[in-house]
């Protein structure tokens, strides 16, 4: 039996109501036949003229997600990260070509990539880390003994973790996928690696003597006035905004606070996530035009997730004929997450697309919900 659904649509919704009816009427069915516990999914026009956002979950003793509902983004903070990184390389506080250990202590990162009995760790670059072009593992896969940082998540089992024990995963638990790529090549080997922006992490707080947190608010989230978007563990500019949406498995909660406190990961909402996204592809977020090219120049196909293609901090998803009922296929340029994450931009029809399912295995979801998005979308 379907059970009750509520859904609350934005105050400022402002496309045909038979537009709005459908996409309303796609995530209740994701909702009813998915057993995803509740959405919360926004789309609009490039020039935010037209927009769409709402949230729906089963009528419960709590409200369902509205457009302002905050919720743990994932890996969709890739895409903070790379602007940080570009932001950086722009004002000459670090260069994409350099190695690493330029920017890290050798001692750290010592051995952190030995290929074929070799430690490569040497040669591997800024530009490596942003692209997945490293051979790295990543840390929240699977290790040669105990559960990867990915079952636990599925398990619901709270787990934190420092910078110092993804060394450590990495060095003693895992062994590199191949030597970190030669980058004047026409294309090369990539795989997708959270290692690799841990990196990032450590080398921006190195070359700037700022914490992530506060370059986020520095840089970020207060020029742009993105107050409902933080850092967890970390003050938030609107202390008004409520909790974020809690993470399920089907129906079950999922509590595991440690670990997204761990992952250096945001929480944020739709309008957040749609308002940096114009931003950046506005120039808004870097100085320079070239900046902002770099994040798609070029586009790897990654070997762990052969769906995408992945640019700097940027995945690139082709919705082909199949997903686009026989039109033209169409191209999103974002990032998505491992919790069902998604903030993307559809260049041919300029559109964005944000949103959550809030999943603890919901990777697929974003691309599947998002082509039927767009296909209502163009009628």
């Amino acid at each position: 039996m379907t059970p009750p659904l509520a859904t609350s649509p934005a105050p400022d919704n402002s496309v045909a109501p038979d537009v709005a009816a459908r996409l309303t009427r796609l995530v209740r069915t994701l909702v009813a036949r998915r057993r995803v516990h509740h959405v919360s999914a926004a789309i609009e026009t490039g020039d935010g003229l037209r927009r769409w956002s709402t949230g729906c979950a089963p009528v419960s003793d709590e409200p369902p997600p509205r457009s302002d509902s905050p919720f743990f983004v994932a890996s969709t903070t890739k895409r903070f990260l790379i602007a940080l990184v570009l932001q950086a390389h722009e004002r000459g506080e670090l260069e994409l070509s350099a190695p690493i250990a330029d920017y890290l202590p050798a001692e750290a990162i010592a051995g952190l990539h030995v290929f074929r009995g070799t430690d490569r760790t040497s040669a591997i670059t800024v530009r490596h880390l942003a692209s997945h072009t490293s051979g790295l593992p990543d840390y929240f896969e699977k290790r040669r003994t105990g559960p990867s940082l990915y079952d636990h998540l599925r398990a619901g089992r709270d787990q934190a973790w420092t910078f110092e024990d993804v060394l450590r995963i990495v060095r003693e638990q895992q062994h590199p996928h191949f030597a970190p790529q030669d980058l004047s090549a026409s294309r090369q080997k990539a795989r997708y690696s959270d290692t690799g922006f841990q990196l990032l992490i450590r080398i921006l707080e190195a070359v700037t003597g700022r914490s992530f947190a506060d370059l986020l608010a520095e840089r970020i989230t207060t020029p742009l006035r993105l107050t409902r978007t933080w850092l967890p563990g970390h003050p938030r500019l609107d202390t008004h905004t409520g909790p974020p949406l809690p993470l399920h498995s089907g129906q079950r909660r999922v509590e595991v606070p440690s670990l997204i406190e761990s992952s250096n990961d945001l929480i944020s909402t739709t309008g957040d996530l749609l308002t940096f996204q114009r931003a950046l592809l506005a120039g808004e977020v870097l100085d320079r035009p070239r900046s902002v090219e770099l994040l798609t120049e070029r586009r790897n196909r990654l070997r762990n997730i052969p769906i995408l293609r992945y640019g700097l901090g940027t995945m690139v998803y082709t919705v082909g004929r199949l997903m686009s009922a026989g039109r033209p296929p169409l191209t999103l340029v974002g990032h998505s997450g491992a919790t069902g994450t998604w903030l993307f931009h559809c260049p041919q029809l300029d559109l964005h697309l944000a949103g959550t399912v809030d999943q603890v295995s919901g990777q697929a979801l974003p691309f599947q919900l998002m082509a039927r998005m767009l296909h209502i979308w163009r009628g």
